[in-house]
């Protein structure tokens, strides 16, 4: 049976972590906020920029086919892949199921020669130790997405896609619901494919839609990926305040349990001590 100092030493332990985790929690609490406003700012303009090349797409088709480096469909032999995890931990299942979901991806796809974009400290980790074929590395952005950034990388890879360097390009990361929920999401962004008009107004437009579309073309893809790192960076801190704030629940069960078990050597304690010191007494008697 531990002593009463082991077990007061442990119930220490457990308050400084409970101290530690309740700290966490609270500060993805705050970044959640500031993640989540961004991620509502950031949908509409991505919902436009889609419904804008829809109706480019609508009027092209009427004047003459459409054609474009981006829109050139070839057989998916070579496919890059980005994967988008955290750089820290303590976010429960989050990194988990996003590279548990890359695995599968590459085994869905053995036949051909996936290469791996990986942003993220996490996902970097796990297949840089499997030697899996990396073809870039980014690291320390999850925290505070940029545009500038974002966009750097989505034009190294329309640039890849133009060469014909790859076939398809694929984007795995997780959505953002709720702060209870996340959601695993692939989106093929490359080659694009145009967004089905919706019936309405149709625009009058003073430059040809194909010149336009040429235009658009890359900034959709540029949307896309800095919308899919800000839904990541929103997910990421909801999975990291739902982690913490279960383990601070945790730690104060556990610290009851503790407490209850400490009280209950002490009154073990006391209670042999009481025997020993009458038995002591009938002795001398």
């Amino acid at each position: 049976m531990p002593s009463l100092i082991d077990i007061r030493r442990r119930i220490r332990s457990v308050k400084s972590t409970q101290q530690i985790t309740r700290a966490m929690k609270l500060v993805s609490a705050a970044k959640l906020r500031r993640s989540q406003d961004r991620v509502l700012a950031a949908r509409p303009y991505a919902a436009a920029t889609a419904r804008l090349l829809a109706d480019l797409a609508r009027a092209a088709r009427k004047d003459e086919r459409l054609a474009h480096p981006l829109l050139a469909e070839r057989p998916e032999e070579r496919i890059q892949l980005v994967l988008i995890t955290a750089d820290r931990g303590l976010a429960g299942a989050f990194n988990s199921n996003l590279i548990k979901a890359a695995q599968q991806f590459l085994e869905e796809h053995g036949g051909q020669r996936v290469e791996l974009e990986l942003i993220g400290r996490k996902g970097r980790d796990f297949f840089r130790k499997r030697q899996a074929p990396i073809s870039g590395e980014h690291i320390g952005m999850t925290e505070k997405v940029t545009y500038e950034y974002s966009a750097g990388i989505a034009r190294h890879i329309i640039a890849r896609f133009e060469r014909e360097e790859i076939d398809a390009v694929y984007l795995l990361f997780n959505e953002f619901k709720s702060v209870m929920a996340q959601r695993i999401t692939l989106n093929r962004i490359l080659p694009v494919e145009l967004p089905a008009a919706a019936g309405g107004i149709e625009f009058l437009y003073e430059q040809p839609p194909q010149k336009l579309i040429g235009r658009l073309l890359p900034r959709y893809v540029e949307v896309s990926l800095h919308h899919a790192l800000l839904e990541s960076a929103a997910a990421q801190q909801a999975a990291r305040m739902t982690a913490m704030d279960a383990a601070t629940t945790n730690a104060a069960e556990m610290i009851d349990r503790l407490t209850l078990y400490m009280n209950r050597v002490r009154q073990a304690s006391i209670t042999r001590e009481i025997i020993e010191v009458v038995s002591g007494a009938a002795g001398v008697e």
